[in-house]
């Protein structure tokens, strides 16, 4: 399992009973994490003073509780890297800090690669990913179907310095984004994806990642150029083996290709425990 120990503006401080207790800056949280399902003392005086605690509705979603003030939006930092954030549905933040391992594993290859290099980025959220490929000296590729959430992107890339750096920011339905660059023979050094389970894209389509992943993978491939450097699959999907992964992507995007396939979990360290969260699994062509 990899994870940073690194991430000085974030901290997972403990996990019990299905919650996580974090610290985003000086802004602490208590959200639900359906992996923890150990019980456990909580000796860490602040899990009685959150500013936020996010309960789940029985009905499906769930609301924030603000026990303390907490700004509409604020700022934590990663290696020079700026990430605006707000509390959202669904218990979310607009972050998900354990892929700082995969953002310096896709740094690490852009710097080694010693050239200019292109980077497409599919389901790139608010950015984490394609800032920190920029900030590599990358061109990328942003690509998600929420309007909303690719604002947020460049609102980072401002945020990070990174306003000028060589970027296209997409909003489209990734599928048909990737069918529409092979006919226009575009060609990536890097491809970077991490697709939700569930979806819908600008224009109303539907993702399902079980039904549709065989598909993108299949014509994914074809978008590496002759020279590329790595191949990164992401996923969160509790019922995707990542095993199955690793196999689709050694079958369906680097078949006849040099280099290895391994896969592995990313997780979070927990400061109060010294234990590692699993937090989902990558699969890498490098």
């Amino acid at each position: 399992m990899r994870w940073t120990d690194d991430f000085t503006d974030y901290e997972l401080i403990d996990a019990s009973d299905g919650e996580r207790l974090e610290r985003w800056g000086e802004i602490l949280l208590i959200r639900p994490d359906p992996q923890v399902i150990w019980s456990g003392q909580r000796d860490d005086a602040r899990w009685q003073t959150p500013h936020a605690v996010y309960h789940r509705s029985s009905s499906g979603g769930g609301a924030w509780e603000r026990k303390r003030s907490v700004p509409e939006v604020w700022e934590i930092g990663y290696r020079g890297l700026t990430f605006r954030l707000k509390p959202m549905g669904f218990k979310h933040t607009g972050l998900f800090p354990e892929q700082a391992v995969n953002w310096d594993l896709v740094q690490d290859c852009i710097r080694k690669a010693g050239r200019q290099v292109k980077i497409l980025n599919l389901f790139a959220y608010t950015g984490g990913a394609t800032l920190a490929c920029l900030q590599a000296g990358a061109s990328v590729t942003h690509v998600d179907a929420s309007k909303g959430t690719v604002q947020w992107a460049k609102e980072n890339a401002v945020a990070s310095g990174l306003a000028d750096a060589k970027v296209r920011w997409l909003v489209d339905d990734c599928l048909k984004f990737v069918r529409r660059e092979i006919r226009r023979g575009n060609r990536y050094d890097g491809i970077i994806m991490d697709p939700p389970s569930y979806g819908r894209g600008p224009n109303g389509e539907v993702w399902k990642l079980d039904q549709q992943l065989n598909d993108l993978l299949a014509s994914v491939g074809q978008l590496l150029s002759e020279n590329a450097i790595f191949f990164l699959l992401n996923s969160y999907t509790a019922g995707l083996s990542p095993s199955i992964l690793n196999y689709m992507t050694q079958t369906h995007v680097v078949k006849d290709r040099a280099g290895s396939v391994w896969t592995d979990e990313i997780g979070l360290k927990v400061t109060q425990k010294d234990l590692i969260l699993p937090c989902g699994n990558t699969t890498i062509w490098m």
